[in-house]
């Protein structure tokens, strides 16, 4: 084999581990989007998902965060509790359910939220 196919074959062998890596982070987004949706509760109207975190990837975490939140009447989330979950996956969480807001209410009302990374 001439030392033009070896580096070939490394280059080929590091393009398909980024695919490989860009595919997983296609699925964990897919399942974090397929967990929020399932949800009980009440009817959410925005619910942009978590990013998943630089350093997370370069730790390759992963796991389920669980928060608790207080959603109040006019659909706000006046609460969020953070009650499991790595802390670098939950700080992504967190940041997302910023932007979250629900259906208006009659009252206000807790729900648990989980997030699979």
């Amino acid at each position: 084999m001439s030392p033009r196919s070896e580096s070939s074959d490394a280059r080929s062998g590091k393009a398909g581990k980024c695919l490989a890596k860009c595919w997983m982070v296609v699925a964990l987004m897919f399942f974090v989007a397929l967990t929020a949706a399932a949800q009980d509760g009440r009817r959410l109207v925005s619910n942009p998902q978590p990013e998943y975190p630089e350093i997370a990837r370069k730790m390759n975490l992963s796991g389920v965060v669980k928060i608790e939140v207080v959603i109040g009447s006019d659909g706000e989330i006046k609460n969020a509790k953070v009650v499991g979950g790595h802390p670098v996956l939950a700080d992504s969480s967190l940041k997302a359910l910023k932007k979250w807001k629900y259906a208006p209410g009659s009252s206000e009302t807790k729900e648990l939220l989980e997030f699979k990374f």
